[in-house]
């Protein structure tokens, strides 16, 4: 494979950062964070709940996390409500994208597929990362003013499957978001 496929690629990653998570707008928030904002979220708090799952191969979920929507590149941001009306075929998008990386695309659909049948531990933990970066979201954006989103908070925890996933969820739901930098004010 020559690096012409590659470095196309790339460039087509940089659009996730263009892309924003569209749901959000359904709560209100005009500026919602980008797909690609969610997906490093995602791929850290997959491997922290692989971690705390005993997953033997962290890594491995943290890599469904980084490439989980790519297929938004193509196909955008859908969400619920629209996805009553609108279909899109993610699958093919994704293969079709990875198709001109030979072996390295193969690799990278396999990790992709997993979040998408969630049907390998590494595929559940990293959809629960998925949701638990939802939660996350939705209760920094709850706390701006953004009542709305409390329906992201409370569905997303009624969605995951892991146990640790679940204790995360109700600390996140019971933790304010700034409490992170509580006591660490450098005092004159």
């Amino acid at each position: 494979m020559g690096m012409k496929p590659l470095a196309k690629f790339i460039f087509e990653l940089g659009q996730l950062r263009r892309i924003k998570h569209e749901g959000w707008r359904m709560a209100g928030i005009e500026d919602p964070e980008s797909v690609a904002e969610h997906s490093l979220r995602v791929a850290q708090i997959g491997y922290i709940l692989a971690v705390l799952e005993g997953h033997a191969d962290p890594c491995q979920v943290a890599a469904i996390g980084v490439f989980h929507d790519i297929e938004e590149c193509r196909v955008g941001d859908i969400h619920r409500v629209a996805s009553r009306y609108v279909t899109a075929d993610k699958e093919r998008a994704a293969k079709e994208q990875l198709a001109p990386l030979g072996a390295l695309g193969d690799g990278i659909f396999k990790l992709w597929i997993q979040d998408e049948r969630r049907d390998t531990a590494a595929g559940i933990i990293a959809k629960d990362a998925d949701y638990l970066e939802m939660a996350a979201m939705a209760k920094e954006y709850l706390e701006q003013g953004f009542a709305a989103a409390r329906d992201w908070l409370d569905n997303t925890g009624k969605a995951l499957k892991t146990e640790s996933a679940k204790r995360l969820h109700a600390e996140l739901s019971r933790t304010g978001s700034t409490e992170w930098w509580h006591g660490l004010k450098k005092l004159s």
